[in-house]
């Protein structure tokens, strides 16, 4: 009797301790850039500071990672991105990322397309920073998600 009032103890603490607030495993991220891209460092930096563990891995055929992960031409950024089953493509601030995480919408991804000076990696300054992030659907369609803008980042 005593050691089942034991394991039910201390099963009970373990369970308690693991669903605390707060006591949430890191967040996967793994990050697909060109060897010579600078920005794209940048960007992990931030994600790594938002408490994502990346994986950066240095591809030389970009497109057939876009592709393997279904980012249309249109919506094309720097780097590509992949956590919890979307893609994050391009320069995407740490909010959109969050964002998608926390409301799990029915997408492939979000993308910042282009280099937009001001955009996180990119000086990251909110006094310039004007783009729009971009949600693509399951038909590869893209739609604004979230406008940044001046003083708003």
């Amino acid at each position: 009797m005593r050691r089942r009032h034991f394991m039910f103890c201390a099963s009970a603490l373990i369970l308690g301790v693991a669903a605390r607030p707060g006591r949430t495993a890191q967040r996967q991220m793994t990050v697909y850039k060109d060897p010579n891209c600078g920005c794209c460092e940048a960007w992990t930096k931030a994600m790594q500071a938002a408490g994502f563990e990346v994986d950066i891995r240095p591809v030389d055929d970009m497109a057939a990672v876009k592709l393997k992960f279904g980012v249309p031409q249109s919506v094309e950024g720097c780097h590509t991105a992949y956590t919890d089953g979307y893609f994050i493509e391009g320069h995407v601030p740490v909010e959109a990322v969050e964002r998608v995480l926390n409301e799990r919408p029915a997408i492939k991804g979000v993308a910042v397309p282009g280099m937009p000076d001001g955009s996180l990696g990119m000086g990251d300054d909110p006094t310039v920073a004007s783009y729009d992030v971009m949600s693509v659907d399951r038909q590869g369609n893209a739609a604004v998600f979230m406008s940044i803008r001046p003083g708003k980042a």
